[in-house]
């Protein structure tokens, strides 16, 4: 067989596994590994680069940003912070129709800059959020779906695990990802409460609810005590990163340091919390340090292949336009991500697309910040939706089913669709900070 052969081979290869549930480093390392090896007929070369690409891989500087932003995340989440924005938030828009699914998105924006996993807001939120709004007579697909639509923007909004993740398939700045990721966010969050608004203007059998008249509005300095130290937080992270004073890696230690201060004065985290924090935070580093070695030996498999070369080639002849181009790529991001998790999406596409994306003189940041969007549409899809699955499992409710989670995340989804197109259309958006 010839290199293009087997490379074409070894992308089926990884996808099937991957969803026959074969952890995905192993199957992106394995296949990649077997595949250099068949088409050199070298075994010491393919155990060569694999080596490479572990060494470059841990010994790569930017790599530190991994452990200390999850840390940051798990001391924030531990210490209750996402709880106490979203009482503020609450209190804001409980008298306007759909106001705590409209509260439920800010917090969880605001949460996001902090935390920077969808998968911790879905598991928050789910807790506070989805019982508020079952007590006030909301409909529950419309409860669920929020949480799962605003979930989302943990990967997007600064700092993200998955920036970083592409930051390293695409060995571009985690700063500058951070960076473009801000409006993107915003606006995410800004569509989401218009949608929110939209539904319980036209639609208000599936928003349901009751609004509050007899709200009891918090003093200004219970306000303060809840929303000042996530805000100071924030702007020590991202105000370091914009400024140019502080570096990704620096950012992120700065950023674990004050939210360690944070609960110490907060006193909300007891010895064996913290303890479990560095666990966690050990388990979440080796884990994604698994999957960029194994995307690092990916890439140089492809690359052997001829397979981006041959894609360029390919849709070069046809002649495709920019918008043809982009239209087969989201396309294909959707179809994945009914598969697979967007790590995984990545991981397997990102590589084959980045040589066509220079071509088409296309800057890689932006392209950066479509590619993981796009992938977040699939953690709101059936049959792989995560944020709907974690929010099932941490939901004590058996009123709600699975089947309720996807129907009420499905307009976000739609929502998320729609803003995707005019980050595509207007690349400043994602650009406009750097």
């Amino acid at each position: 067989m010839s290199p293009i052969e087997i490379g074409l081979i070894s992308v089926v290869a990884i996808v099937f596994l991957i969803y026959s549930g074969v952890y995905i480093p192993v199957a992106l390392g394995m296949v990649s590994f077997v595949s250099i090896w068949l088409m050199r007929d070298n075994f010491t070369l393919a155990l060569n680069l694999l080596k490479i690409a572990v060494g470059d891989s841990a010994m790569e500087y930017s790599f530190a940003t991994i452990p200390l932003f999850t840390f940051m995340g798990l001391i924030v989440s531990k210490a209750g912070l996402g709880r106490d924005i979203y009482a503020v938030m609450t209190m804001r828009f409980r008298k306007v129709k759909g106001g705590i699914g409209m509260a439920t998105v800010g917090a969880n924006a605001v949460f996001a800059a902090v935390t920077g996993s969808s998968i911790a807001s879905a598991s928050v939120f789910t807790k506070v959020s989805v019982p508020q709004m079952m007590a006030q007579d909301y409909n529950s697909r419309f409860a669920v779906g929020v949480v799962a639509g605003s979930s989302v923007l943990g990967m997007i909004i600064p700092p993200s695990a998955m920036l970083i993740i592409y930051s390293f398939v695409a060995e571009q700045s985690v700063g500058d990802m951070f960076l473009a990721g801000v409006i993107p966010g915003i606006l995410l969050a800004i569509a989401y409460v218009a949608a929110i608004w939209f539904m319980g203007r036209f639609t208000p059998n599936f928003v349901g609810g009751r609004v509050v008249e007899d709200t009891e509005w918090m003093s200004a300095r219970e306000i303060a005590s809840k929303t000042l130290p996530t805000l100071f937080l924030i702007t020590v992270v991202l105000g370091g990163i914009y400024t140019g004073w502080l570096t990704a890696v620096e950012a992120g230690a700065a950023g674990a340091l004050v939210a360690l201060i944070i609960a110490f004065f907060r006193r909300s985290m007891t010895p064996k919390a913290f303890w479990n924090a560095l666990l966690e935070t050990g388990h979440i580093t080796a884990a994604i340090l698994f999957l960029i070695t194994a995307a690092s030996i990916y890439s140089r498999m492809l690359g052997l292949a001829g397979l981006p070369n041959q894609l360029e080639d390919l849709l070069a002849g046809s002649s495709a336009s920019f918008w043809t181009v982009m239209l087969l790529y989201v396309l294909l991001m959707l179809f994945l991500g009914t598969l697979l998790d967007t790590a995984s999406i990545i991981l397997i596409v990102v590589p084959l697309f980045l040589p066509l994306v220079e071509a088409l003189d296309m800057s890689l940041i932006w392209f950066g910040i479509i590619t993981v969007v796009g992938a977040e549409i699939g953690l709101l899809t059936p049959p792989l939706g995560i944020s709907c699955f974690v929010i099932k499992s941490t939901i004590d409710d058996d009123r709600i089913s699975l089947k309720d989670v996807f129907m009420g995340a499905l307009p976000f989804a739609f929502v998320m669709l729609i803003v995707l197109f005019i980050l595509i259309e207007f690349p400043i958006l994602s650009l406009a900070l750097i």
